[in-house]
């Protein structure tokens, strides 16, 4: 059974989708405070998380935030404004969905399997060691390393290195790039791109320049070029 944890002070909302995912195999607990998730997902280890925006003691974004110093779990976060920037938001602070209130039940469930659906095809299709120089990307542990020193990543800088080095040579325009990493609102917030690849490519040491593994394809999107100066 999929263990599913809701941060969201509303209880009857909790009490109608506890009842609801029963059916859809899915078992749901509830945490009104962001300190009384934190400490669930620590402790219980649930499959994905369901993340309300306005919460008390602090807000959704910087939960999300919290959550992500520590642990890859998927993110659906709920919305009540669901403008393009707090969506722009989610997406770099490592969001995996977004779902504006009010909403049905049943669109959150197919949300909530897609999310998982992509996570475990990922993990299964990208269990393996990747190399390039002094870049290694353990995609088993989803840990990456330059010149043998971590990197500190976010999930979705993470993921698109992975996508990158995952698939060498290949120029990804920005929709493609946003379709394979969350499948949602890919035209919406394909300049969000743009921000994800820089922040990627200054953790890499990468310039657009001289770029040592990300490649700016002008007028179509990134490549990743697999290639390592440093490493001669």
């Amino acid at each position: 059974m999929t263990r599913i944890l809701l941060i969201d002070d509303d209880e009857k909302l909790g009490e109608l989708l506890k009842a609801y995912f029963q059916r859809f195999d899915m078992q749901l607990d509830n945490a009104v405070r962001p300190s009384e998730g934190l400490l669930k997902i620590q402790r219980d280890k649930p499959d994905l998380v369901i993340l309300d925006g306005m919460l008390p003691e602090q807000d959704g974004f910087d939960v999300c935030r919290t959550i992500r110093k520590t642990s890859s779990i998927p993110v659906v976060m709920l919305t009540a404004r669901g403008d393009v920037t707090d969506r722009i938001v989610g997406l770099e602070i490592g969001a995996d969905d977004y779902l504006s209130k009010p909403f049905e039940p049943r669109e959150l469930v197919v949300r909530i399997q897609n999310v998982l659906r992509r996570s475990r095809a990922a993990e299964e299709e990208n269990s393996k060691l990747l190399r390039f120089g002094s870049l290694q990307v353990d995609t088993e542990r989803r840990t990456a390393e330059l010149e043998g020193n971590p990197l500190d990543l976010t999930t979705m800088e993470y993921q698109l290195l992975v996508l990158f080095a995952s698939n060498p040579g290949r120029t990804f325009n920005r929709d493609e790039i946003l379709n394979e990493l969350r499948g949602i609102d890919a035209q919406l917030f394909s300049r969000s791109v743009d921000i994800l690849v820089s922040r990627l490519r200054q953790k890499l040491g990468d310039t657009s320049r001289q770029p040592r593994f990300i490649k700016t394809v002008w007028g179509t999107g990134y490549a990743f070029i697999g290639v390592d100066p440093a490493a001669g």
